[in-house]
């Protein structure tokens, strides 16, 4: 393309996709305000550069989001905030079985680490290959492997542990 892009560009650009970059902007932060930021972020970042800005707009936003989620200095504040959130019970009776069940599965996404985190958003949300995800990442197929493999051994772990919280807290109910 040509080195000096019109705003038009990037603004038609963002209407057609800046709903699918939110989704793993809010999955990648933990949460939609958080998602928000971060896709606020990103998007800053290209619109310095887009008037000379040569490349694929999307594939930038997706490796500068990831990049960004990783970095997790700037937002350890954010996290310790959240961690409160993370101690819900998750098994509740309640006809929105589904949503309970997404945001379990994000509450379990965000006491990952960052890159792995960042790994399981891209290979299944995101439904990238290991080597599309390894090129957004900028490292090796086998690390992204890697990460996904440790991530949903981990992500395992973590449902284990609150379906035995649950359980134990269900029998002393019973009890009273």
């Amino acid at each position: 393309m040509a080195p000096d892009r019109s705003t038009a560009e990037l603004e038609e650009f963002l209407a057609e996709r800046a709903d699918h970059l939110l989704r793993t902007a809010v999955l990648l932060a933990g949460g939609r305000e958080a998602g928000e930021d971060l896709l606020q972020t990103a998007v800053e970042r290209l619109l310095r550069h887009w008037s000379r800005f040569d490349g694929d707009p999307e594939g930038y936003l997706r490796r500068t989001l990831c990049n960004l989620a990783i970095d997790g200095k700037r937002r350890a504040g954010r996290w310790r905030q959240k961690e409160r959130l993370l101690r819900v019970d998750v098994r509740q009776v309640d006809p929105a079985g589904d949503v309970d069940l997404r945001d379990a599965l994000v509450r379990l996404l965000l006491r990952l680490p960052a890159r792995q985190r960042a790994a399981l958003v891209l290979r299944y949300w995101e439904q990238l290959t290991d080597a599309e995800a390894a090129a957004v990442l900028g490292c090796a197929e086998g690390t992204v492997r890697s990460a996904v493999s440790r991530g949903l051994t981990r992500m395992r772990e973590l449902a284990e542990e609150w379906n035995d919280a649950a359980a134990l807290s269900g029998r002393e109910e019973k009890r009273s």
